[in-house]
């Protein structure tokens, strides 16, 4: 156990491989280069929790005080997971979520799969002694922020644009829905099941969007701003689903949408879902996870900003998010210096010449260009 005052900010991160082969070498470059996907696959079964780095030097612009925290890795990758019991899953994460106890962390973050197996954190929480955070809250507020810039770069008037939620039906999905549904002109929300996609639109109802839902993915063709939130494990959003002009912000990992995306459509803006800036000069991460130095996951950052804040209590868990928490840690997360920090598209940075080159192929794109159905 390090020796620390009690009342330290400290946190922890729980992170797992997404892109398998690429993430696994980034902390084991031996066996990322010779092992194959589904041999990584299944032995990511039998290793147990890993420490991956310790996180020093984020410091508040409010306070002035320096947290530090950890990166851990539940080993089992996207389809482990899916393929695992739920119960099997839990105890792993739990383990994981031991390991940050015995280092000091106060509260505990939950990213990509380890946020959505199960219940959405409320059994790990519960099973745990240190406060746990999905993120998922500050995620909301990013990519709203991040699309609302995208529209503004690409010339679309949110106000009257045609935006689709595709996963409208998660915990995330629907709070982008309902937000959105405040500020934009038409609203179509996208999920798998005609009930759950319609309960959505109901609760989205009765603001600023005509509101409608949808279960067939080709139906976002009419949409200028996109949002894609699912869980799923392979890509969702093909090139055929997007008009010219499209901005599509993809929230999800693994990726929603498809790389062939950015092969065959250069007249579309595809953008991650929000990079974010964590404040202190010096701030390191030691560990490479493919963004710049000094830049997080929104997910990330929440668990940052609540050890700033001095919050170690349970933040965002379960499958309902709350409009008033989402605004609350958008306050506190700006308040200490968190902020989003640029777009970026398939992990490479969004230039002021990309978006303008993308608006003017999508006019000569739009006089010729149909979608395939």
């Amino acid at each position: 156990m390090p020796d620390m005052n009690a009342t330290e900010a400290t946190f922890a991160f729980i992170i797992h491989p997404i892109q398998i082969k690429k993430d696994v070498a980034r902390k084991f470059p031996l066996l990322g280069k010779v092992l194959p996907e589904p041999v990584i696959n299944y032995a990511s079964r039998f290793f147990p929790p890993l420490y991956i780095s310790e996180i020093t030097d984020i410091q508040s612009q409010h306070t002035g005080q320096k947290i530090r925290g950890w990166f851990l890795a539940v080993p089992y990758t996207p389809p482990t997971m899916l393929a695992l019991p739920v119960e099997t899953v839990y105890r792993k994460i739990v383990a994981t979520g031991r390991k940050a106890e015995a280092l000091g962390a106060r509260t505990l973050g939950l990213g990509a799969y380890n946020s959505v197996v199960g219940d959405a954190g409320v059994s790990i929480a519960q099973r745990l002694d240190i406060a746990v955070t999905t993120g998922d809250s500050y995620t909301v507020a990013i990519a709203i922020e991040a699309l609302m810039e995208a529209a503004e770069h690409m010339k679309i008037d949110p106000a009257q644009a045609t935006v689709a939620v595709v996963g409208a039906t998660g915990a995330i999905g629907k709070a982008c829905a309902q937000l959105l549904a405040r500020r934009v002109g038409r609203l179509i929300v996208v999920g798998r099941r005609a009930d759950a996609t319609a309960q959505v639109r109901e609760v989205c109802e009765g603001h600023q969007a005509q509101v409608s839902d949808s279960t067939r993915i080709s139906d976002i063709y009419a949409a200028d701003l996109v949002l894609t939130v699912t869980s799923a494990v392979d890509a969702v959003i093909e090139p055929q689903h997007l008009k010219p002009g499209a901005v599509v912000l993809d929230v999800a990992r693994p990726r929603d949408v498809s790389r062939r995306v950015a092969q065959e459509r250069d007249d579309v803006l595809v953008i991650e879902g929000g990079m974010v800036e964590v404040p202190g000069e010096q701030a390191d991460f030691h560990f490479n996870f493919g963004f710049p130095p000094r830049k997080a996951f929104a997910c990330m950052a929440e668990t940052m900003a609540l050890a700033m804040e001095g919050i170690f209590e349970d933040y965002t868990v379960g499958r309902e998010l709350e409009l008033w928490r989402i605004e609350q840690i958008s306050q506190i997360a700006r308040k200490h210096g968190f902020r989003l920090s640029g777009l970026r598209s398939f992990e490479h940075a969004v230039t002021p010449e990309t978006i303008s080159a993308v608006r003017e192929r999508a006019i000569h794109a739009r006089k010729r260009w149909s979608p395939a159905y």
